[in-house]
């Protein structure tokens, strides 16, 4: 049951006046439950909480963490209204839905392995060296701690995976920092679900009250509260450039400056090399009209920007997209102010000297549903006009026709940072051109070979963050448990005594984790 109530730790809470609703895209009405914004003293109970809770919550081995997170898995899992829910405030298919809660559950699943395993502290270790000249060596001892209470912000384009209990707050959770989530307004009635599930994992598994809080609120002041409470030690953010500047540049403004970590825009570069298109224009230009429609184009992997050189085959290319992606069925973006801004971004698209369209889906659609489109343009009106650089969130895409591969090199020597590159290429034709690897390399997280971006697989090996603007640390990555590494800091011990250590520290290696001990990676003890 849905009660448009804050979670402030364990209690619901609803003191503020102010009250929103959601919106069910598809149907074009508003959804019946109500929901009410949190109050300053609900905010200030909610850090004070998380404070407090941190305290112990630190302190708790990995098997009770794991623990923790598997039951918040299993509740999310046992939860009745949750799909149909979903989709009432998202205006996405069943199948998405469950994909979606799918993810999230492995998410859980996985970090859990991670702290019963215990590695991820990355324990190092250099033992005393007392007749060492001209000094004696101290002991000195390693391993990552978690930094204090972490706000997360819910994403609109994913419900699940990036919001109340996605990747974000799995990765905190797991390296003990209590979670604040900022609830998104577009499926506040998503979160209070999965809240609730987190909530119950957290008694079942006795953590501290306060371990988990789930905040609403319907437009920007609460999330500023929050990055500005002097309690809150990290942010974690998914959305548009605009919003994430504005909270990285508030935090840093503070008395203590904390990171955040927000994945950002993105266009995705796709670089097609002359013989791919040669050898197989047509197949991947229908390959790349479905990647480009597919969620509606709402996805942070969206393929915004396709770059060739001009020749027949990529104006075969051009001619087979165009006609591909119109044939396409329109579908249901996220809310209509999702549907209002796509619209106008792409008018101002459309407005850019130089440019041409070359698809664009003419028929009726219905209210929200967005109508994908296609332009073409040259290289260097492009490089000139960094307007034409911008995200597009939606079905949208722009194939930039340039005249030589040094002019496309240039050119992406010169975009802004990215989430992903791709590189298609004819068997042979990637070793000819190492510059162009070497210039998508350079403005990527993460470069894909005779594919498509849209995708993100979660496991260790995964980046995904990027040169700014598409993160604003390129050092990490959003997704995958190596994401832990955003919510910790190193912290060591030295001549500590041996019975006040970790046990990840402790000579007798009672966790039997790998460590790394006078340069070597063992998990012996000493």
């Amino acid at each position: 049951m849905i009660t448009g109530k804050n979670f402030i730790g364990f209690t619901p809470s609803a003191n503020g006046t102010k009250t929103y609703k959601t919106f069910n895209p598809q149907t074009n009405v508003e959804n019946e439950d109500v929901f009410t914004e949190a109050t300053s003293e609900e905010i200030n109970q909610a850090v004070a909480l998380a404070t407090e809770a941190f305290k112990t919550f630190s302190k708790t081995s990995g098997t009770d963490k794991a623990a923790f997170l598997n039951a918040i898995a299993d509740e999310i899992m046992a939860l009745e209204t949750l799909v149909e829910t979903y989709c009432k405030e998202s205006g996405l298919p069943e199948g998405r839905a469950m994909g979606e809660r799918g993810r999230t559950v492995g998410q859980l699943r996985a970090f859990a392995n991670l702290v019963t395993e215990g590695s991820w502290v990355e324990a190092t270790i250099d033992t005393a060296q007392p007749a060492r000249e001209p000094m004696p060596k101290p002991d000195l001892r390693k391993m990552n701690i978690g930094l204090g209470p972490v706000v997360v912000f819910g994403a609109s384009n994913f419900p699940l995976a990036y919001s109340t209990a996605g990747g974000d707050t799995a990765a905190a959770l797991a390296a003990g920092c209590p979670v604040i989530v900022k609830s998104h307004p577009m499926h506040a009635g998503t979160g209070e679900l999965i809240a609730s599930a987190v909530i119950k994992a957290a008694k079942k598994t006795n953590m501290p009250d306060g371990v988990f809080s789930n905040i609403n609120s319907s437009g920007i002041e609460v999330g500023q509260q929050l990055v500005s409470h002097p309690g809150v030690k990290a942010v974690g953010f998914t959305g548009s450039i605009r919003g994430g500047r504005a909270l990285y540049d508030l935090a840093g403004q503070r008395e203590e400056p904390i990171p955040v970590f927000a994945e950002m825009g993105s266009v995705n570069p796709v670089v097609m090399l002359p013989k791919a298109l040669e050898e197989k224009s047509e197949a991947w230009a229908k390959t790349y009209a479905s990647s480009i429609t597919l969620g509606t184009g709402q996805f942070c992997t969206n393929p915004g920007l396709l770059f060739g050189v001009k020749s027949d085959a990529l104006t075969q290319f051009v001619d087979v997209l165009a006609k591909e992606i119109v044939e396409i069925a329109p579908s249901c973006m996220l809310h209509p102010n999702i549907k209002g801004a796509y619209d106008k971004n792409k008018d101002r698209a459309l407005q850019q000297e130089a440019i041409t369209v070359v698809a664009n889906y003419e028929g009726d659609v219905k209210p929200n549903y967005a109508q994908q489109t296609v332009i073409t343009v040259d290289g260097a009106t492009f490089l000139e006009n960094t307007t034409l650089h911008q995200e597009l969130f939606g079905p949208f895409s722009m194939v930039v026709q340039c005249e030589s591969l040094e002019e496309l090199e240039h050119i992406i020597y010169k975009l802004e940072g990215q989430l992903t590159g791709t590189l298609l290429a004819a068997e042979g034709e990637a070793e000819t051109c190492p510059e162009i690897v070497n210039a998508v390399q350079n403005r990527v997280g993460r470069i894909i070979f005779n594919g498509v971006p849209t995708g993100v697989e979660v496991c260790p090996a995964m980046v995904h963050g990027g040169p700014y603007p598409a993160s604003t640390d390129s050092r990490f990555t959003a997704v995958g448990t190596q994401s832990i590494k955003r919510w910790v800091r190193p912290f060591s011990y030295q001549d500590w005594p041996e019975n006040l250590l970790p046990e990840a520290l402790q000579d007798a290696n009672p966790l039997g984790v790998l460590r790394l001990v006078n340069g070597v990676e063992t998990r012996d003890k000493i």
